[in-house]
């Protein structure tokens, strides 16, 4: 690990739950390494990949130092230890969020063969692709809604045995947070893996029975996810704070019982007219596991 050139560190303040694009930001940290050039800021519009559930990709975009252009390549969650200024990055960071002596920040990666390195609190640009952007959030809010719209089926169509002691923001027996394996989004998609293990089977799920029906089960979720879609309610992003770290919630009212508020530290849409229209996808992928890949079909 390389020296950092500043000791004086503060937390990143993120502005991709805020719909913005663009922004001025002082740097706080530089460091070259043998494949990027790390750059730290203030604040950042960018959204990085999470060093511990990295279901939702980085921002695209660029940076604009003295004039010049220069593509972010990538962008990491770091965290700065303040006793030395050292910055370690994604899966190489060593503490828990709201350490003491640490600050998390978020690591703009561009190409180590740029010639440019700002000074600490010189002003650059920060620009993130918004197309790109808006793919990912569509994605990920449809991911929410599909997973929903499965395990209010699951619960109401008789697929549990018993009540689980575990519900989803709805009330429903929450079969996404039991099973759910990997989570993955690309621009207007979401693919869940989960798992039907011995454990979910003894909670009560009638996990044969679902494998049996998963044709059934598939266009019940996306009737359901339908006549979500047709509220066109807003959805906001709820913040304890400006900083990485901090939580932040999605919240939207489906008709259901009470609205959803569930955390997720995605971009995300202003409505669920974004989405235009949905399609959920299931399929046995191998003995005890399935998948469901959900699709966002932009209208235009």
């Amino acid at each position: 690990m390389t020296e950092s050139v500043t000791t004086s560190i503060n937390p990143t303040i993120t502005q991709f739950c805020h719909q913005t694009w663009q922004l001025d930001a002082n740097v706080q940290l530089i460091e070259r390494n043998d494949q990027w050039l790390y750059l730290v800021t203030d604040q950042t519009p960018f959204h990085p990949v999470s060093h511990i559930w990295p279901d939702h990709p980085a921002d695209k975009g660029t940076v604009t130092i003295g004039g010049e252009t220069i593509v972010v390549e990538d962008c990491f969650v770091g965290a700065v230890n303040l006793t030395n200024g050292q910055l370690f990055v994604d899966k190489a960071i060593p503490v828990k969020r709201n350490e003491p002596g640490w600050v998390f920040v978020v690591v703009h990666c561009l190409s180590n063969t740029t010639a440019i390195s700002p000074a600490e609190g010189e002003k650059v640009t920060l620009t993130v692709d918004k197309a790109y952007q808006q793919s990912l959030s569509r994605g990920h809010s449809a991911g929410h809604l599909a997973f929903l719209a499965l395990n209010k089926v699951l619960s109401t169509e008789g697929y549990w045995r018993k009540e689980a002691d575990r519900k989803d923001p709805h009330g429903y027996n929450d079969f996404n947070s039991y099973a759910q394996e990997t989570s993955f989004v690309t621009p207007d998609q979401c693919l869940d893996s989960y798992r039907l293990g011995k454990t979910l089977r003894k909670r009560g799920l009638n996990s044969v029975e679902m494998v049996e029906k998963l044709t059934e089960i598939e266009i019940l979720v996306n009737q359901q996810v339908k006549v979500w879609l047709a509220l066109q309610s807003k959805v906001d992003m709820v913040c304890d704070g400006d900083h990485l770290t901090d939580s932040r919630y999605w919240r939207c009212d489906l008709g259901e019982s009470i609205p959803v508020t569930m955390p997720c530290g995605g971009s995300h849409i202003d409505g669920l007219s974004d989405l235009g229209s949905m399609q959920v996808t299931l399929k046995e992928t191998a003995l005890n596991y399935i998948e469901m890949q959900t699709n966002v079909i932009v209208a235009g």
